[in-house]
């Protein structure tokens, strides 16, 4: 049988290349694409994939709270992200949601290969390019603890963080979130005010420094 494989990459030439790929391997199969975390979450309930190749710098949720939500609620997929960070705290994000697997976006498509082989025989795989970097911060003491502001904002308020920082109005959101409005701007006040920010626009700053959003999702 086919292991069943989805793609999340807000990047269609992207997503392509890597169709192109996979599908070229003998028993692997992309039965979906996504373009934003939010729709590769629903992909996953509804068609339940083996695998998801996981982008992290995605619109509407980023990839490391959408892989948080897929492994909650279908902790038998696994996730391998392929992302353009090689920072120590995206890594450490990513398998702390529970992916499988990291790798960097300029990989040979052969790691990739192997990345997948690894993870479904439930191995961890960790790209030798990232490897180097997250070791050495570990080394000299720099992984020990995370930033306790970030760390006290719960994965809704995360998510609320990230739609602000998008642009999103406080309607939208609540329309996203399936949520009241007063129940947004509760979370947007909560978030001010355990980060001690004041403004729409230092959340903005806070949420590309934290890697919840970027300049060109």
């Amino acid at each position: 049988m086919a292991v069943k494989i989805l793609l999340a990459d807000d990047h269609k030439i992207v997503r392509d290349g890597l169709r192109a790929l996979l599908e070229n391997q003998p028993g692997m199969s992309v039965i979906a694409e996504a373009d934003n975390g939010r729709a590769t979450v629903r992909l996953a309930r509804e068609l339940s994939p083996d695998l998801v190749i996981m982008d992290i710098g995605m619109p509407d949720l980023n990839g490391i709270d959408a892989t948080r939500q897929i492994i909650a609620e279908l902790p038998s997929v696994k996730v391998i992200a392929l992302s353009m960070h090689s920072d120590r705290r995206f890594v450490v994000q990513m398998f702390r949601a529970g992916a499988s697997g990291y790798l960097l976006k300029d990989c040979a498509f052969e790691e990739l290969a192997r990345a997948v082989g690894a993870v479904l025989k439930n191995q961890t795989y960790l790209s030798p390019a990232v490897a180097g970097p997250v070791m050495e911060d570990y080394i000299h003491h720099l992984a020990s603890a995370d930033n306790a502001e970030f760390s006290s904002l719960s994965p809704r308020e995360r998510e609320v963080l990230q739609l602000l920082a998008e642009g999103k109005s406080t309607k939208e959101i609540a329309a996203l979130l399936c949520v009241s409005i007063k129940t947004v701007e509760t979370h947007r006040q909560q978030i001010m005010s355990k980060l001690d920010i004041h403004s729409i626009a230092e959340l903005i700053k806070y949420a590309i420094r934290e890697g919840l959003t970027s300049l060109d999702s």
